[in-house]
């Protein structure tokens, strides 16, 4: 006995249903190839739950996976068909938001950049910005640039990813891009994700908060006399009160308290080395050259991010120097300037050239291109740069790649002796050097153990992997279809299964994860402490087994580069601790490349090394300043705890997420033996169903899946379950008696309610509610029934019903004689509509009292501003008894006449103000009340006639 085209429509209905409890979200849960844990489950449900609310904050600390808790509400609201979804991101998350929405939730994103955009106006997509087919993934300062094309499209939702680059919005005359984006999207839902919400001011919470919603407190000005002087512990509580329902944070004691992560940790170590004669003379020659303000290459006034990029290749070898002199050498005898491209050994250059291009400082060069060039300082320029790249070319041994060779095996005998993996990934930032330093390995006992991973994977041992990789997974989920996509899993497959070494470059390496790999090799070092913690964050993530080994090279020769790791390892403390990256200073730098300019501002105007110190010292200084000891308490005190039983609920949230994924799988399962008789099904060692069907294997466990390269059989656009879902629920169903056999139920356990109906018969009926708001969609099954004997059976007792195996026996051609169904299908929907509307009716209350908050804010700032010249006007008073002269006393009577006045007339604009505010917060209100009104329609299903048999 099996399932039935009843036991399919009735399951296809029952898992497609719009909600926003656990088992209306299941949909979604199980789409996703990762390990849920609770705390990413209890966030998503936080962003998705409040109909009224403009957005969320969440604000979990760095590793618990807000990017997995951001891709969940992407994939409800997916789900739900509201498709138009705008990710903003910084340029270099960009890869990885999209490699993570596809490889994990199977859906698929559109990176809009400067290059993608102009294709797709020429391709003819008038506004290439509305696209429901794909999620727009764009970074922001692209998105500030297109402000008008991103205010036509009506978003169903908005992330920002480290959205801390938005705190400063508030304030005047600063933060332009951040501005640009607020206004653009003031009336979208948005979700905002950072660690670092609060960094160095209380006012920063002001303004990340005014992007979500700026009726939640009053302006800027009252929320400074409310709050922003030195924090009480009164006005603390009543922040953080006021901040409960927009904003989500969980701590990483709480989530290992509730024993659902237990983390590794860094271990850092630094191998020294003092470079060859020859080296250090073409290092000191050309910083030199790079430094000085007048030459032709670069320009009277430089272009900072040619320069920045150069000196990048230079401090990684010199074996990446010698074809990039030859390109500027090129550009000389071409009187043009150097161009990005001309640097494409870096591989990130194309995301340097948007962040720094988006600075009002930043300069293009072209205006030094037309300036009158002397021939003689062109010929020497020539003459000089030619020596330089003679010199590196001559250069056959680096000091660092034999440093590299000598410590590469000792730190591998210690990985396998901790029980890794004798695995190490090797990170550069060019690609000329991780071509030596794979030659240097191979030529050194590593020939074959190598892959390598870069923007465009053209070596031929790359693209052996690659072949082979597809013929292996050949009609399986494992290709996507994205050749940059597909490739970088396959390397990654050959490095986990087969190599010793990867050897990867910034953009090659975005979005993968090596977790299984806990050796980490920095063979040099980004600036950007934000690059240099996503580099580490390929291993050190959830997943890794055992701690992380970090390794940093360190030229002793070079004290810039000796002041930069010092402060990397510790102040940013990015490579030790229980998690690296502090957030207090992580966060206190709303974009890397800021420090990166300030870092770049001292190695080309220091030159001794006491001049370099100096810098140094100031810019630690600076970063001092910004993570006071006052603030980080108010935050630690504000940011806390919003929940105190906050690991019980967790602990609480794995049953029920257990409960509802085995429940959703199993209807999925029904729903598929139902459609798919012909099938044959079964269980697998590890408990996961399985069925084959046309020459495959599909299976519900994604890790069993991804290991045998069979079908992950999940509710996703374009497959099978989709397929048989939309088919089951299409289909129309006659009236006909189904008999269900409780012996034949499949599942671990027994249904104890239903059995209690064994023997037992009736009519049944069912129905798909949908009760529409302008805010949301909620769906219910109302299943109407009766029972020969009059028993009452629950709906949840009839939902489980409907997990039994049975047959259709005979169709009838008649419905019952009686309206019972009817009248018991209409007091359902009636208690289902009453509960809607008192659901709103608190909504609705919530959004009052935040109303009024909000006028009171307003109202109190007026107060205290009248108070103040109040206080001003009795000063000026006691001060003008003792004034001698005649002239004066009537000098400071017109004063004080003047500040009555002005508190008089501010008096009269606070009332008319009030009145004003007052008005608008009742109007905003009905608004809402509006917008909360319930729309049900009743859609029936069918209508059957049941028996329960033992």
């Amino acid at each position: 006995m099996s399932f039935t085209r009843y036991h399919s429509k009735y399951l296809a209905h029952r898992v497609t249903l719009d909600g926003v409890d656990d088992d209306a979200f299941a949909k979604s849960l199980s789409t996703a190839k990762v390990q849920m844990n609770p705390h990413q489950v209890d966030a998503a449900l936080f962003a998705l739950q409040p109909p009224v609310m403009r957005g969320a904050i969440l604000a979990d600390e760095v590793g618990l996976g807000k990017t997995i808790e951001a891709s969940l509400v992407i994939a409800q609201r997916w789900a739900e068909k509201r498709r138009r979804i705008l990710l903003i991101v910084p340029a270099s998350l960009r890869k990885q938001w999209t490699q993570e929405l596809s490889e994990k939730f199977g859906l698929q994103a559109l990176i809009l950049e400067a290059k993608s955009f102009n294709e797709a106006k020429k391709q003819g997509h008038k506004h290439p910005f509305h696209n429901e087919g794909k999620i727009i993934v764009t970074s922001y300062e692209f998105a500030a640039q297109k402000e008008e094309e991103i205010v036509a499209v009506g978003w169903d939702l908005v992330i920002f990813d480290e959205a801390h680059r938005l705190r400063n919005v508030y304030k005047k005359g600063a933060s332009k891009r951040a501005k640009a984006l607020q206004r653009a999207l003031k009336k979208h839902f948005k979700l905002l994700l950072t660690a670092t919400p609060l960094q160095n001011s209380i006012m920063e919470l002001f303004g990340i908060v005014s992007v979500i919603d700026d009726r939640l407190f009053g302006d800027e000005t009252s929320f400074k006399i409310n709050y922003g002087g030195k924090p009480t512990p009164a006005s603390l509580a009543i922040l953080r009160e006021r901040l409960k329902p927009i904003c989500f944070r969980t701590l990483r004691k709480d989530v290992q308290a509730a024993g659902h992560i237990n983390y590794t940790k860094r271990i850092p170590t630094t191998f020294t080395f003092e470079p060859h004669d020859n080296e250090l003379k073409l290092y000191s020659g050309l910083s030199a050259y790079l430094q000085r303000k007048d030459t032709i290459g670069f320009g009277g006034k430089p272009n900072q991010l040619i320069t920045l990029v150069v000196r990048k290749i230079l401090g990684s070898s010199t074996f990446a120097v010698a074809d990039t002199l030859t390109a500027i050498i090129e550009r000389l005898k071409k009187l043009e300037p150097v161009e990005p491209e001309d640097l494409s050994d870096i591989d990130t250059t194309d995301e340097l050239t948007e962040e720094w291009s988006a600075d009002a400082d930043d300069d293009n060069g072209t205006e030094d291109a037309k300036v009158a060039i002397d021939p003689v300082q062109l010929k020497a320029e020539i003459v000089e740069l030619t020596a330089y790249r003679d010199l590196a070319r001559s250069i056959k041994q680096n000091a660092k790649g034999e440093k590299l060779l000598t410590a590469l095996r000792e730190v591998l005998d210690k990985i396998e002796e901790k029980s890794g993996l004798r695995k190490a990934v090797i990170f550069t930032e060019s690609v000329r050097t991780q071509k030596y330093i794979s030659e240097l390995l191979s030529a050194n006992g590593y020939d074959g153990q190598i892959v390598l991973m870069n923007g465009s994977n053209s070596d031929a041992v790359s693209q052996v992997i690659y072949g082979d990789w597809k013929k292996r997974h050949a009609g399986t989920d494992a290709i996507s279809g994205s050749k940059t996509a597909d490739m970088k899993a396959a390397i990654v497959e050959a490095f986990k299964n087969d190599k010793v070494i990867l050897i990867a470059t910034e953009s090659g390496a975005e979005g993968i994860n090596l977790q299984f790999c806990s050796l980490l090799i920095n063979y040099d070092l980004p600036w950007n402490p934000q690059r240099v913690e996503q580099r580490i964050g390929r291993c050190h993530r959830y997943g890794q087994k055992i701690d992380v080994m970090v390794i940093n090279f360190l030229n002793l020769k070079n004290r810039a580069e000796e002041r930069i790791l010092e402060l990397l390892t510790n102040k940013f403390h990015l490579f030790s601790g229980v998690f690296g990256a502090s957030d207090e200073v992580l966060g206190s730098i709303e974009r890397g490349t800021d420090f990166v300019k300030c870092v770049f501002a001292i190695v080309q105007t220091t030159r001794t090394n006491d001049e370099i110190d100096d810098a140094f010292n100031k810019l630690q200084a600076a970063l001092d300043e910004k993570i006071k000891a006052e603030v980080l308490d108010a935050r630690a005190k504000l940011m806390g705890h919003f929940d105190q039983d906050v690991v019980k609920r967790l602990s609480d949230r794995k049953e029920v997420l257990k409960r509802v994924l085995g429940e959703f799988e199993e209807r999925l399962i029904a729903i598929a033996k139902a459609e798919l008789p012909e099938a044959h099904f079964y269980d697998h060692d590890d408990g996961s169903p399985c069925f084959t069907h046309n020459g495959h294997t599909f299976t519900t466990g994604w890790p069993l899946a991804d290991d045998m390269n069979w079908r992950f059989f999940r509710l996703a656009d374009g497959n099978l379950a989709q397929e048989l879902v939309e088919t089951a629920k299409a289909r129309q169903l006659p009236i006909c008696t189904v008999k269900f056999s409780y012996a034949a139920y499949p599942g671990d356990g027994q249904l104890s309610d239903v059995k209690l109906h064994i023997g037992k018969s009736g009519w049944l009926q069912v129905a798909r509610l949908a009760i529409k708001t302008a805010k949301r969609n909620v769906e219910h099954l109302v299943i109407a029934a009766t029972a020969d004997d009059g028993t009452e059976v629950s709906q949840d007792t009839l939902d489980r019903l409907f997990r039994i195996p049975g047959e259709a026996r005979m169709e009838l051609g008649y419905a019952p004689p009686h309206d019972d169904l009817s009248k018991r299908e209409a007091l359902l929907v009636k208690a289902k509509l009453k509960e809607a509307e008192a659901n709103n009716a608190e909504h609705l209350a919530r959004e009052e009292e935040k109303l009024d908050a909000y006028a009171e804010d307003l109202e109190k700032a007026a107060e205290a501003e009248i108070k103040l010249l109040e206080d001003d006007i009795k000063l000026k008073r006691k001060e003008s008894r003792s004034v001698g002269g005649l002239q004066d006393k009537l000098e400071m009577k017109r004063a004080i006449k003047r500040l009555e006045s002005k508190r008089d007339d501010l008096r009269m604009a606070m009332f008319a103000r009030r009145k004003d505010i007052r008005k608008d917060a009742d109007d905003l209100l009905d608004e809402i009340e509006e917008s909360l009104k319930v729309k049900p329609l009743v859609t029936p299903v069918f209508l059957i006639r049941w028996e329960l048999a033992p």
